[in-house]
C-alpha cells in the first residue's frame, strides 16, 4: 500500500503556526565539559501513576564536579506538586546516573524542570509528562442550545447563493496539475476564496479524493501540489485570512477579538460556515469523491477541522493536529495567547466582562463539537505546547466518543507535529477510502 506522506508532510508544515522546534537544555557534551541528559521512561510522556526518568551527568572536565541535581513539579497552571534533589560528587573524566521516580495522583498534564547544580556547571532541562490523562474530563458542560444555535447559522448559510466560480490559473498545468482559483459567497455574503489543485490523467472519467486543507491562525494558503494521481487538494482561506481579506483586513492580533461580544456576530462564526461552503463546492464538482473527503489542519486549522467535521456530516474523515480553543475557560493562567488578548479587549469595552465573553465563547469551543464527531477522526499534539496545551487537547479528545479515534503525542514537541503524525494519517486515510 502507498503512502502518499510526501504530500502531507508539506501540507502540514504550510499549515501550522509555527513549526519552529523547541531546544531543550541539555549541555553541550564536549570534551572537557559538563553535561546533562534526561531520559524519560516513556516514549510519549505518558505513565499510568508514576513518572521516571534517568538523569545523567556526565563530567568531561578534569576536575571533580560536587553539587545537587534536582526537579521540580508543576500544574500546566506553574503550581508546585512536587520537587526532590540528590547531592551528586562526579569524579574527572566520568559520568553518574540518578534515577527519579514521581508519583502522581491526579490525571493531568504536568510541567518537570531538571536542574543540575554543579561546581562549574548550571543548567535546567525543561519537559512535560502525562498522567492517565484519557481521565481528564471538563468541569464545564456545552451550552443546552449549542446545536439549536450552530443549526439556525447552517439554515442562514443556505440561504445565501453560493456562486461558485472557477478560474484556471495560467500555465497552471506544467506540474502535470491543473490549478484552480475558487471563488464563492459565504455567510453574510462574504465573498471568500480558495485553490482547487487536480492531477492531470489520461483518464477523464478519474473521479478524485478530496483532501481539504484549512489555514492555521492568519495563515495564506496557496495551491497544494502532490504527487498522488487519486487525490485533489482543496486549500481555503477563511474570510480575513489571505486571499479573502476583501472587507476583514486587520491587524494579526485583532481577528480573533473580532465582535467577540456576539456570539452572533463573531469572526469564527463566519469562519467555521466558510468552511461548511468550500464542502458544498466539493459536492458542486461532478469529478470529486463526494463520499471520500478528509479535512485536514493545523493550530487554528486543526480547530475548523473539528468544527466543520462535527457540524457537517460529509466529512468522512478528520485529521486535527494541535487544534486550539478546546477547553476555553480553564485556559486562565495557561495560557498567554489568546486569553492576555481578550482580557486587554474585554477592559476596552465599557459593560463586557470575561463571563460575558466566555458565555459566548462555550458555542466555540472545540471540546463542544468534539462530541457530536461521527467521522474518524486522527489529533495529534506536542507535549510542551504553550497555545494548545496537552490537558486541553485530552478533553477535546476525551469528548470523542462515537466514532474510531487515534491520538499521536510528540513528547519534547511544542506547537507543532512530527512525520509520525503524517504517515500515520496517509496509511489511515487510504485505508478509510479504500485507495489500494
Amino acid at each position: 500500500m502507498s503512502v502518499p506522506s510526501k504530500i502531507l508532510v508539506v501540507f502540514f508544515l504550510l499549515l501550522l503556526v509555527s513549526a519552529t522546534k523547541t531546544v531543550f537544555a541539555q549541555g553541550d557534551d564536549k570534551e572537557g565539559s559538563v553535561s546533562a541528559i534526561i531520559t524519560p521512561h516513556s516514549s510519549d510522556g505518558i505513565f499510568s501513576s508514576t513518572a521516571s526518568y534517568t538523569f545523567e551527568v556526565k563530567n568531561g572536565s578534569d576536575t571533580r564536579e560536587v553539587g545537587k541535581v534536582s526537579y521540580l513539579v508543576t500544574t500546566e497552571a506553574g503550581k508546585k506538586v512536587k520537587a526532590d534533589s540528590v547531592k551528586v560528587n562526579i569524579g574527572r573524566k566520568s559520568s553518574e546516573s540518578y534515577n527519579f521516580e514521581i508519583p502522581i495522583d491526579k490525571p493531568g498534564f504536568y510541567k518537570i524542570n531538571f536542574m543540575v547544580n554543579v561546581s562549574d556547571y548550571d543548567d535546567t532541562t525543561r519537559k512535560a509528562f502525562g498522567i492517565k490523562p484519557e481521565q481528564i474530563r471538563s468541569q464545564y458542560a456545552k451550552p443546552t442550545d449549542f446545536d439549536a444555535f450552530w443549526q439556525n447559522t447552517r439554515k442562514e448559510l443556505d440561504n445565501v447563493p453560493p456562486e461558485f466560480k472557477m478560474t484556471e490559473l495560467v500555465d497552471s498545468n506544467k506540474n502535470g496539475h491543473r490549478v484552480f482559483l475558487v471563488e464563492m459567497k459565504s455567510l453574510g455574503g462574504f465573498t471568500i476564496r480558495g485553490y482547487l489543485t487536480e492531477p492531470i490523467v489520461k483518464n477523464k472519467n478519474r473521479k478524485f479524493v478530496v483532501l481539504l486543507g484549512l489555514p492555521g491562525y492568519q495563515v495564506a494558503l496557496g495551491p497544494m501540489m502532490g504527487s498522488d494521481p487519486d487525490i485533489a487538494m482543496f486549500t481555503l482561506n477563511i474570510r480575513g485570512s489571505g486571499n479573502s481579506k476583501d472587507v476583514i483586513n486587520v491587524r494579526r492580533d485583532s481577528y480573533i477579538l473580532l465582535n467577540l461580544e456576539d456570539k452572533n456576530k463573531y469572526i469564527l462564526r463566519g469562519a467555521i460556515m466558510d468552511c461548511i461552503r468550500a464542502v458544498d463546492f466539493i459536492y458542486s464538482r461532478p469529478e470529486l469523491r463526494h463520499e471520500n473527503i478528509i479535512v485536514a489542519g493545523g493550530s487554528l486549522g486543526g480547530y475548523l477541522t473539528v468544527a466543520l467535521s462535527s457540524l457537517d456530516k460529509r466529512i468522512n474523515f478528520c485529521s486535527a493536529a494541535n487544534p486550539i480553543l478546546s477547553d476555553v475557560r480553564n485556559m486562565e493562567h495557561e495560557v498567554d495567547w489568546p486569553i492576555n488578548d481578550i482580557h486587554k479587549y474585554v477592559n476596552t469595552r465599557p459593560g463586557l466582562t470575561m463571563d460575558k465573553v466566555y458565555n459566548n465563547l462555550d458555542y466555540f469551543d472545540a471540546k463542544n463539537f468534539a462530541t457530536n464527531l461521527t467521522c474518524p477522526t486522527l489529533v495529534g499534539l506536542g507535549l510542551v505546547d504553550n497555545i494548545a496545551p496537552p490537558d486541553h487537547v485530552y478533553v477535546l479528545y476525551n469528548n470523542i466518543t462515537k466514532v474510531p479515534k487515534h491520538i499521536i503525542i510528540f513528547r519534547d514537541l511544542a506547537h507543532e507535529i512530527g512525520k509520525k503524525y503524517n504517515i500515520y494519517e496517509g496509511r489511515w486515510m487510504r485505508d478509510q477510502f479504500a485507495m489500494f
